[in-house]
Order: structure tokens, then sequence, then C-alpha cells
């Protein structure tokens, strides 16, 4: 603690606590004025990622008014391990990849959903699950990103393989808005070695820098070819899973989440390229595409499921 000099104290006593006192104001002025850095403690990062947010969740359209809303903090105390949960059972087909596009949020890659027999089924599903779409969220920053928390851990990025219930309701739309309607597997990115498979999208995003002015025009798009998102999932096929909603409007609680326990690695130049992104037309005012997260819903009254035994220490890698 500093105390204030006694009167009758000399000069060259004086002089060396205005020094003190000039040295200190110095180093608590440049701390203050510095910078903020990422964070990649668990509490900060929290806190960085609520400060992010984009602004279509500082709005009305960040409150649905639902009991089960998504995204959520997985934690191994509020989940049950179930011995019913079967291994999912994954069927694509590459061929059906169509195109990927900016759509003013995230880039999305679009499938033709019309043939039979391709997608998912088993798991927590009774039905078979045709897949729509997939697409990614990500942050400003690698401490960042994820929608989905794992025991409040962050990760950089999350991909979301979203599928319709083709058995129930016979459009996509419809599914969109009906009960058990979609089924969509999260997938969890973090930083590590070059990732292959992904690189091949990594390549087209310069094509689809802005969002396109009109809906999605012919030009906005740009073909992918035959793609196999199967390999975008780990090796290891534990997941989490539990009734939800859409992260995106209408935020519609049609969803069941099948949150995959393994990240799967990319490389830190890949993880940069989706940053290259915009979330503006061309011509407009540049808006760098990055905090694309929605904000963590409360759990409430829902009962996350695991398909392997987990402990406090094995729900996280």
């Amino acid at each position: 603690m500093l105390r204030t000099p006694m009167l009758g104290r000399n000069h060259a006593k004086s002089s060396g606590f205005s020094a003190l006192v000039k040295q200190v104001w110095g180093a608590l002025r440049s701390h203050l004025l510095r910078p903020e850095r990422p964070c990649s403690q668990v509490p900060c990062a929290q806190t960085s990622r609520n400060n992010a947010l984009h602004p279509l969740w500082k709005g009305p359209a960040s409150k649905s008014g639902g009991s089960r809303q998504s995204p959520i903090n997985i934690r191994w105390r509020d989940s049950v391990y179930d011995p019913g949960l079967h291994p999912l059972r994954v069927s694509y087909n590459a061929a059906a990849c169509r195109y990927a596009w900016n759509t003013g949020y995230l880039f999305q890659v679009e499938f033709d959903d019309a043939i039979e027999g391709a997608g998912i089924s088993g798991g927590p599903l009774e039905n078979h699950y045709r897949l729509k779409q997939f697409h990614f969220h990500w942050g400003a920053v690698n401490e960042w990103g994820s929608e989905h928390t794992v025991e409040d851990h962050v990760y950089p990025a999350e991909l979301h393989l979203v599928h319709w219930n083709a058995v129930k309701y016979q459009t996509y739309k419809e599914a969109v808005m009906g009960e058990n309607g979609l089924a969509v597997i999260g997938v969890f990115l973090k930083l590590g070695s070059h990732h292959e498979a992904l690189q091949k999208l990594v390549d087209v995003l310069p094509e689809i820098k802005h969002k396109p002015v009109v809906s999605v025009s012919q030009e906005a798009r740009v073909a992918m070819g035959p793609f196999e998102p199967s390999c975008l999932l780990p090796t290891c096929r534990d997941y989490w899973t539990y009734p939800g909603s859409l992260t995106t409007p209408p935020l519609t609680e049609s969803v069941t989440w099948i949150i995959q326990k393994k990240p799967i690695e990319v490389a830190t130049n890949q993880l940069a390229a989706f940053r290259t992104l915009l979330f503006t037309a061309l011509g407009e005012e540049e808006k760098t595409m990055v905090n694309n997260y929605r904000p963590l819903q409360p759990l409430m009254n829902r009962k996350v499921r695991s398909s392997f035994q987990a402990t406090k220490e094995s729900t996280r890698s």
C-alpha cells in the first residue's frame, strides 16, 4: 500500500515518491490500454464468446419461448448412459452432393434429398432420415466458435449435418415444422492435423465469398461434384443425444440432436479460410463472416442420453 509522505520529510524522499507514483500509474495505464487478447481459459472463453454475439441474437429473434431450445452445454452429471442406444447407421451418396453457397450467415453444402436410402437411421431414431445439407459455425478466433459446449469447453467450430424424416413427412419444409421432423449430427472441430477431405470445401470458398444479392442464384452457387460427407465424421461414433431445436430461425423444436463425442482435427489455415467469407453482398460494406453461433440455451427438464458410459474425465477430448 502506498502512503502519503509526512510533512517535514526531505525533498529527496518526496521526489522518490512522485517517481514511484508515476511508475505505478504508467504500468496501470499501459495495462488498461493494451488490446484484449483472446483467452483460452474456460470462464474467460465463455465470456468472450458471449460478448462476440452476432446481431441476430441481440434482437427479438433470440427468444423463442420454447422449452427445448438448442444449443446446450453438455455436462456429465446431466448425461445418462442408455444401453439401448445402438450405433448410428450412416449411408450417404457422394453423387447426391449438388453445390455450396453463402447464405449470408454461414456457408452451406446442399444435397439432392430425393434419393431414397441415402441418410441415417438407428441410434435414437425410429425412422430413416435423408440428408438435406450440412454447414459450419465458427468464431472470430480459435478460442470459440462451436454452438454446443462440453463441460463448458468451447471448440473453434462445429459441423451440422441436417437430415429430415422422409417416412413421416413429404417434404423437408414440412419436417422442419413437425414433431421428430429433423435429425442433426453435430461434430466438433479442433485444431490439429490437416484434414484432407475438408480441403475440397476450403478450395471453393473464394468462389462464394459474398452473400448472393438475390436468393440462391445460379451465379452464387459453386458445384461440388461427388463429395462423401461421412469423411467429416470422427472414427469414434460415441455420441450424446437430446431433443432440441434448430439453432437458426425459425428455431422450431423438431430436432433430435446427435452430438459426436470425439472432434475431428483440422489445420489452423483451413479454419482461417472460413473467416475469409463475408456476411455481405458484393458492393456492400464488407463484414467478415465470424461468430455465427447461437448462445447456449437452458437444458430445463430434458435428459441428455449417451451411447457410452462416461465419467467427467472422459467426456472431453
